[in-house]
C-alpha cells in the first residue's frame, strides 16, 4: 500500500507504482532511539538520510523497471523463446521478486538491521543488473532447430537470481528506514513519503522510457547495462550517506550477530550464506518452469486451510465476520494485479507485434509504454486524493469492498479499450496507440481506487493476534497474481520466426480474444463484488 502522504494543501495523496511499493510502507516504524529528528532539517526541511533513502531508491526502481519490460522481448526475440516459455521465465522472475522481500524484511528486523540489508541487496543488484548486460551469441533456427547459447542464459537465470535475492533483502527496508527518520507525530513525517514515493515513480519513469529506448533501439546489453549502472550509483549514494541516518538502520542487537551459530561462523556470516543459498535456489527454479507454479500453489492451499481453522475456531462472531472480508477481499486482489500485471506481458507483445506506436508524433519503443503508469500516477493521484476526501466530508466517500470493485471494474475496461481499438486496424493491420494510452490510464485509475485501501484493509480488519500472518498473506496473493498473470498471457501464444509474428491478422485475432476474455473477467468479478458490498460492509462491523 502506498503511503497515505500530503500536499501543500494537506490533502491526503498517495503514489503507488508496482505492488510492492504499495505492499511495504506499512512496515515503515518510527524511530525510537536517542535521535532528534526536528534537529535535522538540511534537505529542505527534512532530515538528510531523507535524500540519501530518496536518491538510493530512485535508482533502485530505475534498475528494476529499467530492465522490467525489456525482459519478455529480450527472451523471445534475441534468446527466441516461444511465447509460453519466455512467459513462465518471467511469470517465475516477478512472483519470486515479490515474495523474497517478506522474508528479507524479517531478516532485516530481527538480526541484520536495515543498513546490513540494503548494502547485501544492493550489491546482489549491481552484480545481477551488471550481468544482465551479457548477451552472448544471438540465437538462431537451423534446420528446424534454435541453436542458443547455453552458457549465456546460465548467466541471465544466475543473473535474475540474483535480483530476486538483492530485492528482497533491500526493497522492505528502504521504506523502514525512512519512518524511522521521523517520530510518529511528526508533521514531517507524511510530507517526507510524499518525496520518496515520488523517487518510486520518478525512477520508474526515467528507466522505462531511456532503458526501453536504449535497448531496443541500440541493443539489449546497452539497456540492461544502463540498469545495472543505476543501481550501481544508488549503492554508492547509500553507502556515501550512511552519517545522514544517524543509526537509526543499525541492528536492535549488534552483539547478536557476532555470535557463533551451530556451523561455527557468526549469525551474520550465516545469514550472507543462506543468501547466497537463496541466490542458487532462485537460479534453479526459474529454469524449471513449474517449480515457482507449485510452490505458490502449495503455500496458497496451506495459508488458506491455516486460516479457515483460525476463522472457525479462535475468532468470535464479529473477528470472523471481518476475516472473511479480509480474506474475500485478498483473494480479489489477485485478480486485479493478474489483470494489471499484463503490462509487462501480454500488453508489451502486443505493442510489440501489432500497434502502430507512433503516439504524438513520437514513435515508441513496445517497452517504453511502460512509463504511461507512472506518468499518469503522478497526474491523478492528487486528483483521487482530494475526490476522497471531499465525498468522505459529504458521508459518500465508497467503502472499501467498493473501491475495490471499482478498482477491478477499471482494470477490465482497459483491455475493453484495447478490444475496440483491435476493431479498427489501419490499412497495415495495425492498431493506433492511442488505446493502449487509454488502457493505461484505465489501469492507473483502477489502482488508484484499489491500491492506496490495500493494506490498511488489512491492518484494520484482521484479529491483532494474526495482523503479520495476514501481512504475509497479502504479500503471497501479490506474488502469486505475478504468476497468474503470466499464465494468462500464455492463452494469446503465437508462433514467431526469428522473433517476429509471421501474419499480424493472426496475431491480432489471438490479443483481441485474450483481451475480451480479460475484459469480461474483470468486469465480472467488479460486479460481483459489488453486488456483494452491502452485505461486506455489514460484516465489517463499523470499520470503513
Amino acid at each position: 500500500m502506498p503511503s497515505a502522504v500530503l500536499s501543500p494543501y494537506n490533502v491526503p495523496l498517495t503514489f503507488p507504482t508496482g505492488p510492492f511499493e504499495r505492499q511495504h510502507n506499512n512496515m515503515a516504524t518510527a524511530s525510537t532511539s536517542p535521535f532528534n529528528p526536528a534537529a535535522d532539517t538540511g534537505f529542505f526541511g527534512h532530515p538528510r538520510g531523507l535524500l540519501v533513502c530518496f536518491t538510493t531508491e530512485l535508482w533502485e526502481r530505475f534498475s528494476f523497471y529499467g530492465m522490467k519490460y525489456l525482459l519478455l522481448l529480450y527472451l523471445t526475440k534475441y534468446h527466441l523463446f516461444t511465447d509460453s516459455n519466455g512467459l513462465e521465465v518471467l511469470g517465475s522472475y516477478a512472483a519470486l521478486v515479490y515474495a523474497m522481500p517478506v522474508i528479507g524484511g524479517l531478516l532485516a528486523d530481527r538480526y541484520l538491521g536495515m543498513r546490513k540489508a540494503v548494502v547485501f541487496g544492493g550489491c546482489l543488484l549491481v552484480l545481477g543488473h551488471l550481468g544482465m548486460a551479457f548477451e552472448g551469441e544471438q540465437a538462431r533456427s537451423e534446420g528446424g532447430r534454435i541453436l542458443r547459447d547455453d552458457g549465456a542464459l546460465q548467466v541471465f537465470y544466475l543473473s535474475m537470481a540474483l535480483i530476486v535475492i538483492g530485492v528482497g533483502f533491500l526493497k522492505p527496508n528502504i521504506s523502514t528506514i525512512v519512518g524511522r527518520l521521523y517520530t510518529q507525530d511528526d508533521p514531517r513525517r507524511d510530507a517526507g513519503f510524499t518525496i520518496f514515493y515520488m523517487g518510486i515513480n520518478l525512477g520508474a519513469f526515467s528507466a522505462t522510457l531511456l532503458c526501453g529506448y536504449l535497448g531496443e533501439t541500440f541493443g539489449w546489453r546497452y539497456g540492461f547495462g544502463v540498469a545495472g549502472i543505476g543501481m550501481l550509483a544508488g549503492l554508492a549514494t547509500f553507502l556515501a550517506g550512511q552519517r545522514h541516518l544517524h543509526g537509526q538502520a543499525e541492528p536492535r542487537d549488534p552483539a547478536a550477530l557476532c555470535r557463533k551459530t551451530r556451523l561455527g561462523i557468526s549469525r551474520e556470516l550465516t545469514i550472507y550464506l543462506c543468501g547466497l543459498l537463496g541466490v542458487g535456489a532462485a537460479w534453479q527454479m526459474l529454469q524449471f518452469h513449474g517449480a515457482v507454479g507449485n510452490l505458490l500453489n502449495l503455500m496458497a492451499v496451506v495459508v488458506l486451510l491455516g486460516l479457515g481453522w483460525f476463522i472457525v475456531v479462535k475468532c468470535d462472531a464479529v473477528e470472523r465476520n471481518r476475516m472473511i472480508v479480509l480474506v474475500l477481499l485478498t483473494m480479489s486482489t489477485v485478480v486485479f494485479w493478474a489483470l494489471f500485471e499484463q503490462s509487462a506481458a501480454s500488453m508489451t507483445l502486443f505493442a510489440d507485434r501489432v500497434m502502430d506506436r507512433n503516439i504524438l508524433g513520437f514513435e515508441l519503443t513496445a517497452s517504453q509504454f511502460g512509463a504511461m503508469n507512472a506518468f499518469f500516477i503522478f497526474l491523478f493521484a492528487p486528483l483521487f486524493a482530494w475526490l476522497w476526501t471531499a465525498l468522505g466530508r459529504r458521508g459518500r466517500e465508497p467503502s472499501t469492498p467498493m473501491k475495490f470493485a471499482l478498482g477491478i471494474a477499471q482494470a477490465g475496461l482497459g483491455f475493453g479499450a484495447l478490444v475496440i481499438g483491435a476493431a479498427s486496424p489501419d490499412d497495415a493491420g495495425r492498431v493506433a496507440g492511442y488505446w493502449m494510452v487509454l488502457a493505461y490510464l484505465l489501469h492507473t485509475t483502477g489502482e488508484l481506487c484499489l491500491s492506496p485501501v490495500g493494506l490498511s484493509a488489512v491492518t484494520k480488519l484482521a484479529v491483532p493476534s494474526v495482523v503479520g500472518v495476514m501481512m504475509g498473506s497479502w504479500f503471497l496473493a501479490t506474488a502469486y497474481s505475478e504468476f497468474v498473470a503470466a499464465q494468462l498471457a500464455k492463452l494469446a501464444a503465437i508462433e514467431t520466426v526469428a522473433g517476429n509474428v509471421a501474419d499480424i491478422g493472426t496475431a491480432l485475432a489471438s490479443y483481441t480474444t485474450l483481451f475480451s476474455d480479460l475484459a469480461y473477467t474483470g468486469l465480472g468479478v467488479a460486479a460481483l463484488l459489488a453486488l456483494a458490498t452491502p452485505v461486506l460492509k455489514k460484516m465489517m462491523h463499523g470499520i470503513h
